[in-house]
């Protein structure tokens, strides 16, 4: 098979691109509200990586933000639009595409091992909640005023600490699991 021909998405691709896309849409309807929701989505954005690989995860998370930016109701609370994703909790979003690019670059520059996906998917969470913590600091700021380092990590960090390792560890439980389960993932 030439280069050209392994580069290019099959149906099946697609089908699971949109598949997960939905996934993660409706894991960000089960949500408790906050300053920052706590929602499912991290869970299904780790299940994504883990379960599709980087560049498939990287495309069903392009087609989750572009959904929910034309405005269809995808996000947290059934919200939809521009004014999500440049609001204080569209760092947080973009930041599930920043993490999954990590994740797509760790894994295809180290072996492919489970203890790499799982370093990566963690590397990835890292990542997201820097990303979507400075912008949530910035977007607060140009709306309220100045927030220091401290309130905004006891705000959208700390008390998403202990949701997150346990959506991790079930996501990691996920990954190892389904592909053992289900001949489609192997």
């Amino acid at each position: 098979m030439s280069q050209q021909q392994s580069t290019k998405l099959t149906t099946l691709d697609l089908v699971y691109i949109s598949l997960f896309a939905v996934l993660i849409a409706i894991c960000a309807w089960i949500s408790i509200p906050s300053t920052v929701p706590f929602t499912l989505q991290t869970f299904a954005v780790l299940c994504t990586m883990g379960l599709l690989g980087g560049k498939r995860a990287v495309l069903a998370l392009l087609v989750y933000l572009l959904l929910g930016a034309v405005g269809i109701p995808v996000f947290a609370g059934f919200r939809g639009g521009l004014g999500v994703l440049l609001g204080l909790t569209g760092g947080y979003l973009v930041g599930f595409l920043v993490a999954t690019l990590l994740y797509w670059l760790v894994t295809s520059l180290l072996p492919d091992k489970f203890w790499v996906r799982i370093f990566a998917m963690v590397l990835g969470l890292i990542t997201c909640y820097a990303f979507g913590t400075g912008w949530f600091m910035f977007a607060y700021a140009r709306a309220t005023g100045p927030i220091g380092l401290s309130t905004a990590l006891g705000w959208c960090v700390v008390p998403f600490i202990i949701p997150e390792m346990i959506k991790t560890l079930l996501a990691v439980f996920m990954v190892r699991v389904i592909p053992q389960r289900v001949k489609a993932f192997r």
